[in-house]
């Protein structure tokens, strides 16, 4: 069933208002990088409406048997939780491994939800590596780069979603469950298109400081992409211009810039230690 189609004055006047409130009470700022975003939606409703698709995700997805990568990820997850703790306070920090050698890819959602699938190991050597793809992830809920993303969707849609029930800031079916899939790049809908390449580049930025404040090296970030890249030869990829990620090339550059920084976070952290091999 389609959504009716808003009028030019309609489309207009939601404009208007998504402009009012960009300047009034929608703002918030990025930790770590200081940006200054713009949120709209009700961070409650986000929560709950990320923490029921979590939940469905589990029933619908094998979880991983295999305990010590789910020990694994779990100790090195909450590690760095806790360094990221002020930044989102109210986290209900949870982190499990999917039973899925095919994806290379790890997702995190507001509320704290954290899921890794097992191919990520793939490309991730020790746990320094595997800290830097969990780190990127919860950087993506402490800089609400979903609340950023609907509230985007909202104003280029012209007011659609807001005259729909957005407006509402009180609980959780103000917001359409497949836009907050869709905002996560999770859902099998073509519209699924997750993160610009602004913000997981921004991810990179705060996931490398919150992994140097935990002590995990974070030279160890830029291998991590290396090893992506290698894993990647040969599969066929958008250009750089067109995908939501930055090139593999733009994002290590970005690394090596903020490296000098990281590292003296992580000399500092007083838990410095060598990476782990897997074995």
């Amino acid at each position: 069933m389609h959504a009716p189609r808003l009028s030019p004055a309609l489309r207009l006047a939601g404009l208007a208002l998504c402009g009012v409130l960009l300047v009034s009470s929608g703002c918030y700022q990025v930790p770590v990088t200081g940006r200054a975003a713009v949120n709209m939606v009700s961070d409650e409703a986000v929560v709950k409406m990320s923490q029921t698709a979590f939940a469905d995700l589990k029933k619908r997805t094998p979880l991983s048997r295999n305990q010590a990568d789910q020990a694994r990820v779990r100790q090195i997850g909450e590690r760095l939780a806790k360094v990221a703790f002020w930044d989102v306070p109210a986290a209900d920090w949870e982190f499990v491994v999917f039973d899925s050698p095919q994806q290379i890819n790890a997702f995190a959602m507001a509320g704290g939800k954290v899921g890794v699938y097992s191919g990520l190991f793939q490309i991730c050597h020790n746990d320094d590596q595997l800290a830097s793809v969990l780190a990127h992830e919860i950087a993506h809920v402490a800089a609400k780069h979903v609340n950023e993303r609907l509230s985007q969707d909202m104003a280029i849609q012209g007011g659609g979603l807001l005259v729909g029930g957005v407006m509402s800031t009180t609980g959780a079916g103000a917001i359409p469950a497949n836009a907050v899939l869709n905002a996560y790049g999770l859902s099998s809908s073509i519209t699924a298109t997750g993160f610009d390449r602004g913000k997981e580049k921004e991810a990179d930025h705060i996931g490398l400081i919150y992994m140097a404040r935990a002590g995990y090296n974070p030279e160890e970030a830029p291998k991590v992409i290396e090893n992506l890249e290698q894993a990647s030869a040969g599969r066929v990829t958008p250009p750089a211009f067109l995908s939501t990620h930055p090139s593999y090339p733009e994002r290590i550059l970005q690394l090596l810039d903020l490296m000098p920084q990281a590292l003296e976070i992580y000399q500092r952290s007083g838990q410095t230690r060598a990476p782990q091999l897997v074995k």
